[in-house]
């Protein structure tokens, strides 16, 4: 796809996500990359067991650290639209973002609709707030009406996750392996009822700002042997990366020191501030130096 094309399809794509709080990417990304990752998660599709529980569903199997579990994994979480959208969308309330999930979904036949919710609510905060999230589901068989597509409510999000829940039906988003849909952690949201005889298989990566708890955790899901093998990317956006002023480090440092083979028992706290930070730390000094 040429540069401008793609401009042109992320800028579309924006405008529709921050119009409707979703939006459907076509085509994002070709059937034998779809197929590829789906083949090494057959097995897992196959032996996981099913959810407990009326939220997650309990016709419905979901597995995450799907980094581990397919190579694959990475080309969808580093797609450069996506990730151009999820910049834009978060960049500006965060010194980075984070991988919040990556998370296999297979919705059984029989399966009920789920309960209407906003991602977001996993953060229990008050009145407006920025976007926290950004979700992209991708399916590996196609997603209709009949066999459980995500639900989505157009309009739901933003300021109007904070009105009363409205009372029609969501709007079924159907799509073929290689789409994928956006939309944010305020729209509200549920996977549809499985009324066929086949499952329906799909993938969810989601995104948040660096400085909240994902959903995921991701040290768990990625330690340290483990993330030494991933790029420098994907390690950054699994946890392996300080956020501004000092968050999230490891004795006092980047927590991407832990991907050094060996790496010191005490390799000294160094200050990792924003500049704003940095300024008016060095104005504090340097008055007290002043004033001696």
């Amino acid at each position: 796809m040429s540069i401008d094309r793609l401009t042109d399809q992320i800028e579309r794509a924006l405008a529709d996500l921050m119009r409707n709080g979703y939006c459907v990417i076509r085509a994002a990304a070709p059937a034998h990359d779809i197929a590829d990752i789906e083949s090494d998660l057959t097995q897992a599709f196959e032996t996981a067991p099913y959810c407990v529980g009326g939220f997650y569903g309990e016709r419905t199997k979901r597995f995450g650290r799907l980094l581990v579990r397919s190579a694959h994994t990475e080309r969808f979480v580093l797609h450069t639209a996506i990730m151009t959208i999820v910049d834009r969308v978060l960049g500006a309330s965060c010194d980075s973002v984070q991988l919040n999930l990556t998370q296999g979904v297979a919705i059984h036949p029989g399966e009920l609709a789920q309960f209407p919710h906003r991602d977001q609510d996993m953060w229990p905060c008050e009145g407006r707030r920025p976007e926290f999230l950004v979700n992209v589901m991708w399916p590996f068989t196609p997603y209709t009406r009949e066999n459980g597509a995500t639900l989505v409510w157009p309009g739901s999000h933003g300021s109007a996750a904070l009105d009363p829940p409205p009372e029609d039906g969501g709007t079924p988003v159907e799509m073929e392996p290689g789409d994928a849909l956006v939309f944010l952690g305020s729209t509200l949201h549920a996977a549809g009822a499985n009324r066929t005889a086949m499952a329906r298989r799909g993938m969810i990566v989601g995104y948040c700002l660096g400085w909240l708890k994902p959903y995921e955790n991701q040290w768990l899901a990625y330690p340290p042997a483990i993330a030494r093998r991933f790029s420098p990317q994907i390690a950054g956006l699994v946890g392996y990366r300080q956020h501004r002023p000092n968050l999230g480090n490891y004795e006092g440092l980047c927590p991407s020191v832990l991907l050094d083979p060996d790496p010191r028992d005490f390799p000294g706290a160094t200050d990792a501030m924003l500049p704003f930070q940095t300024e008016a730390i060095a104005a504090f000094a340097n008055q007290q130096r002043g004033s001696g």
